[in-house]
């Protein structure tokens, strides 16, 4: 991907990689997951742009990647904050309009508020293992990734991606597990998503079950396509990833 530049928005300095593409098709905006950042996502964004002839945007989040820290503890609203206030201030900054939002797992959560928000114009949704409530599997699978990180070379492989692993890892990890964050509900959102979206989930996906799927389809307001991957799990851009851009490349082609 093209050399990182950084910007400040919100009172963060974030990392961000843009990608040219044709100056009439809008900006795929892809959002990582709770343990992502720019180069977590590695090759799949340039792919993408280059299989659809979209400019892109990705960026890591406070405290993720080269981003400046995040304050912590995080709290159990930090999507919303996320999703209301930094992503705003940064499509502001970018003079980005009217983006397709592409968000894996907590990026898709937080794509799904700023959409559901109806606070400004987005063009189209695409959620990659997305959640809107909190499932028991998913708190037991985070609290195995903690024990990873205490006992494997969890640490040493996330250091690669992000400046200060421990805070990256600790701001994730330690919000999930709190029992505030069992309540964690964004249900509310969904009416308010009224613009076309992609759901792609893996069969096998050990943070969430077909019932997040299930959630959003039944509540938002637009148009809905619906993909579940076979020997898939969490992450479809990484373990089905011919799959996953053919569907994105198509859905992208036909908003």
């Amino acid at each position: 991907m093209p050399r990182a530049r950084f910007f400040d928005v919100a009172g963060h300095r974030l990392e961000c990689v843009r990608i040219r593409g044709a100056k009439s098709a809008p900006t795929l905006v892809f959002l990582h997951e709770g343990l992502g950042s720019v180069a977590l996502w590695k090759d799949f964004p340039a792919r993408v742009a280059e299989a659809t002839g979209c400019p892109v945007l990705v960026y890591s989040r406070a405290g993720y990647g080269r981003s400046s820290p995040a304050v912590l503890p995080r709290v159990p609203n930090y999507m919303h904050v996320e999703a209301l206030t930094v992503l705003p201030a940064l499509l502001d900054r970018l003079g980005i309009a009217d983006p397709v939002l592409v968000g894996h797992s907590d990026g898709a959560s937080i794509a799904l508020l700023h959409a559901g928000s109806g606070s400004r114009p987005v063009r189209a949704l695409v959620a990659l293992a997305p959640h809107v409530f909190v499932e028991d599997m998913s708190i037991a699978s985070i609290d195995e990734v903690r024990r990873q990180y205490e006992t494997t070379d969890l640490r040493e492989k996330l250091a690669r991606r992000h400046a200060d692993p421990d805070a990256a890892f600790r701001g994730w990890n330690d919000v999930w597990l709190a029992p505030a964050f069992r309540s964690w509900n964004i249900e509310a959102c969904l009416p308010g998503v009224r613009c076309p979206l992609l759901l792609i989930q893996g069969s096998d996906d050990e943070y969430g079950s077909a019932a997040q799927l299930d959630a959003i389809e039944r509540q938002v307001g637009g148009k809905v396509a619906r993909i579940e991957l076979a020997d898939c799990r969490h992450s479809p851009h990484r373990d089905q990833p011919e799959a996953t851009l053919a569907a994105i490349a198509d859905f992208v082609a036909t908003t």
